[in-house]
């Protein structure tokens, strides 16, 4: 409830609108936002056209290190304490095995890619996060962008989606990664906010407060951008205005981004194909925004740091006293039906889907059953937009520890992310004070699995 000293700040213009109806409409999308006009264009200094392989990117992160052993990289001839609860499947590609907890995968293995030999120094949840979303390690000095914001602010938006979309949320390792780095806050994640498994799923802050008409909306546009412009000298620059209201309006007054997100369009059958549970929906409503143009979705499925009770969490799965599903089983089905649906709509060539997390799990199970952090060899699953089917590149030793062969670091595969999005990994971009720092700095391009 606003006090009497907010009250007696109130300042009501000619045109009726109020400083609090300012500050409300300011709110309506109080997430992080996408770029406006000014973004849409290519940077400036982008002279290096790059061919376009991906137009969309499904980033699905695993949050908490998912076990490659349990995963991607299973070890059926090592000892029990190595090989773990979990059994083998065969594979579409002949002597390739995955986890038993992945049979859809495995099925269509001969249309994707995976990387064997990812290889981190990192192994704390934030820093090797940090690592794997930027292709940066991190440093005191500089915060980098996450690859969508890099997406948002050199690709820009389309009409009235924002181009960095987050489901349900932005929280990455522990939750402590903004996401535009050193970009602009437009650049953040809109995080959707709701689970899109629940009934009652709504996008926070997409609709209009119930007695803010569009018609109000409108004049208090007009409100905000002749303020932008007697601040900038009366700028009539497509960089004129506020990015974050110019969002929110956009948003608020499309029908069209609001279907975006109306996931009870979808039929039943589709939703069942997905799975009920937040990974399945979550997918399935990214397959919904990339199809409306949005360049890049990241679906965060969380609950990977499996220190204890590896089996039940992986396998069994639990909630409460009910047992359902694990992690895996969601997984498999969640990431299979959104890459089948691609294909069938024609989309998967066009669209990268990239399934990670911020490292692998340790060789060996721990005394509680489970596995700990271990970012010196991990997996990475790939498919759709420019990749090449049926890869399985890299080895890691017997027992999942180190790579054996072909390594690849986190700013490998963001230097490959990049350029199958058509982004040039040399591209400079500045910092707010100036500072000019490249795209990508330190990695190449993992040319064997790209087509």
């Amino acid at each position: 409830m606003r006090s009497e000293k907010d009250n007696a700040m109130l300042t009501t213009r000619c045109d009726g609108v109020t400083r609090r109806d300012f500050v409300k409409v300011g709110s309506l999308t109080a997430l992080g936002l996408s770029l406006p006009a000014f973004l849409r264009r290519r940077a400036a200094a982008d002279d290096k056209k790059l061919p376009v392989r991906a137009k969309s990117c499904i980033l699905v992160w695993l949050d908490g290190g998912p076990s490659h052993l349990e995963t991607f990289d299973p070890k059926p001839n090592a000892p029990v304490e190595v090989r773990g609860p979990l059994g083998t499947i065969a594979t579409r590609i002949p002597g390739v095995q995955l986890s038993d907890c992945l049979p859809s995968v495995a099925g269509m293995l001969d249309r994707v890619a995976v990387i064997r030999s990812i290889t981190s120094p990192l192994g704390e949840h934030n820093l090797g996060a940090v690592y794997m979303l930027t292709g940066y390690q991190p440093t005191p000095v500089l915060e980098y962008p996450t690859l969508g914001a890099m997406v948002a602010r050199v690709r820009g938006q389309s009409d009235a989606l924002p181009a960095n979309i987050a489901i349900p949320s932005f929280s990455v390792g522990g939750g402590r990664i903004t996401g535009q780095g050193y970009l602009p806050a437009t650049c953040r994640p809109f995080s959707v906010g709701g689970d899109p498994a629940k009934p009652d799923f709504r996008v926070r802050d997409l609709d209009a407060f119930p007695e803010v008409t569009e018609e109000r909306l409108a004049r208090r546009r007009q409100f905000v951008q002749a303020l932008d412009g007697f601040a900038r000298g009366a700028d009539t620059s497509e960089n004129a205005g506020d990015p974050q209201f110019e969002q929110a309006y956009r948003l608020v007054t499309s029908p069209e981004a609001r279907r975006a997100f109306a996931l009870s369009d979808e039929k039943p059958k589709t939703r069942e194909r997905y799975g009920p549970r937040t990974i399945g929906q979550s997918c399935l409503l990214a397959r919904r925004l990339v199809e409306r143009g949005v360049p890049f979705v990241t679906v965060t499925n969380v609950g990977w740091d499996t220190h204890q009770n590896l089996y039940t969490r992986l396998k069994e799965g639990y909630t409460g006293a009910k047992v359902g599903v694990g992690l895996v089983p969601l997984m498999d089905q969640a990431v299979s039906a959104l890459l089948d649906d691609l294909s069938e709509r024609g989309l998967l060539d066009e669209t990268l889907v990239v399934v990670m997390g911020e490292f692998g799990r340790t060789p060996k199970l721990n005394t509680d059953a489970g596995r700990d952090h271990w970012p010196r060899a991990f997996s990475v699953m790939l498919a759709g937009g420019g990749v090449k089917r049926g890869i399985v590149l890299g080895e890691s030793d017997s027992v999942g520890e180190s790579p054996k062969e072909r390594p690849v670091t986190p700013a490998d595969l963001a230097c490959t992310i990049y350029t199958l999005l058509g982004i040039d990994p040399a591209l400079e971009l500045h910092t707010a004070d100036g500072r000019p720092v490249r795209v990508n700095q330190h990695g190449k391009v993992v040319e064997e699995i790209v087509a």
